[in-house]
């Protein structure tokens, strides 16, 4: 079985699992080495039987890929060591991790039977060459027996809390996402909800608002004024008619974005076609200047906040500032897309008369599309000006 990487959280700062098996490894080499240097027979063992220790150790090395293997390798070293003749080392310390081993990677029934057969082949050798009986079961045998279950309870403990740690991880994983997609669920209902209202009530509207300057178009021909009043009035219902148009297609534009879970519109606006964000100023007679440097494509979420930036600032400048020119420039560079729009009319929007509706509100809404995107915003008067700037980030927003 392949070892697993770190994973986040506070098991990403342990150590590698090979370091717990090199580790292992020199324990279980060490311990085995002491139990030959002790010697309690006085055989006297030769260098050959420190290699058994080694080998022991080094078998740690694989026990996570061959838990099985491993187990089985233990017991035969085991029992080569006492057919060599070398000094007695017990049979549970050398083989207990083995079978610790076997039994934390899942492998239970092989642990068992390893450690029953090695104790069952050790007792009846030590019986049949003679040792006396009590001592061989009535005392090592329960001794050994207890410290090998101990290692393979100890292992499978281990197994079983990384399965539930692992278990619990899936479970927390699950209800995040399940959380996620009830927040996404909420969310696009309410942005359902927002797209049915916009297109029942601002879409009637508008609807209304067209039909009506159609007719009233329509009827100017029976109209007995002057030539001049006349062109003027048909040129401001053509003015209506015209906007009443783009304004619904942006209504369509903004009710399919609602509508898509991504909120991203089918057909994005461009900062290449600012055109009919700046034609309300020039059909209300001011003279426009546009400058647009973009070097590469932006993504569709930028350019709308720029698009809506520009046709809020020019909306602003013809409703509320006495203005005669209006300078639009977007620049890409640095990574970062600046916009400017300057018109000369220093004074603030909001101090000048207005229909109906506030600038305060529009200045509102560009600072939070700029501020969304990781961008700054700054309006006010300059000297002979009144300035809308924006800055915006590329990478942020893709």
């Amino acid at each position: 079985m392949m070892d697993e990487g770190p994973v986040a959280g506070g098991e990403a700062s342990q150590p590698a699992p090979w370091v717990f098996d090199v580790l292992l490894g020199i324990g279980v080499t060490l311990v085995v080495s002491l139990f030959i240097a002790a010697d309690i027979e006085g055989s006297d063992p030769d260098v050959w039987a420190y290699l058994w220790a080694v080998g022991l150790g080094g078998l740690m090395l694989v026990r996570r890929r061959y838990p099985v293997l491993v187990a089985v390798l233990s017991a035969g070293a085991v029992i080569s060591y006492y057919a060599a003749g070398y000094p007695a080392i017990g049979v549970a310390v050398p083989l207990a991790a083995a079978v610790f081993s076997a039994a934390e990677q899942g492998r239970m029934t092989a642990a068992i039977i390893t450690s029953a057969s090695v104790l069952v082949i050790s007792t009846v050798y030590r019986l049949a060459i003679g040792q006396v009986a009590a001592v061989v079961v009535g005392y090592e045998l329960p001794g050994h027996a207890l410290l090998l279950g101990a290692a393979i309870a100890f292992g499978d403990s281990l197994r079983a809390r990384r399965e539930l740690r692992k278990q619990s991880s899936e479970i927390a994983k699950l209800l995040v996402e399940r959380y996620a997609r009830e927040a996404e669920q909420r969310a696009m209902a309410e942005r359902l909800a927002i797209a049915r209202e916009l297109h029942d009530s601002i879409g009637h509207a508008l609807t209304v608002v067209a039909l009506h300057s159609q007719i009233a178009e329509e009827a100017l021909g029976a109209d007995e004024g002057s030539d001049a009043e006349a062109g003027a009035i048909r040129e401001s219902l053509q003015v209506i008619t015209d906007t009443t148009s783009r304004t619904f297609e942006d209504l369509r534009r903004t009710v399919a974005s609602l509508r898509r879970e991504d909120g991203v519109p089918r057909v994005p606006l461009r900062v290449t076609d600012l055109e009919s964000a700046v034609r309300p100023a020039k059909q209300a007679g001011l003279e426009v200047r546009t400058h647009v440097s973009v070097q590469s494509p932006l993504p569709p979420m930028l350019e709308t906040a720029i698009y809506r930036i520009v046709q809020e600032s020019i909306t602003n400048v013809v409703r509320h500032a006495d203005a005669s020119t209006v300078d639009v420039d977007v620049q890409e560079s640095d990574g970062r897309v600046d916009v400017s729009i300057v018109n000369d009319s220093p004074s603030l929007p909001e101090q000048r008369p207005h229909r109906a509706g506030t600038a305060g509100s529009g200045l509102a809404g560009m600072r939070e599309r700029a501020v969304l995107l990781g961008g700054t915003f700054a309006a006010g008067p300059e000297p002979a000006a009144f300035a809308v700037r924006v800055s915006i980030p590329v990478e942020v927003t893709k």
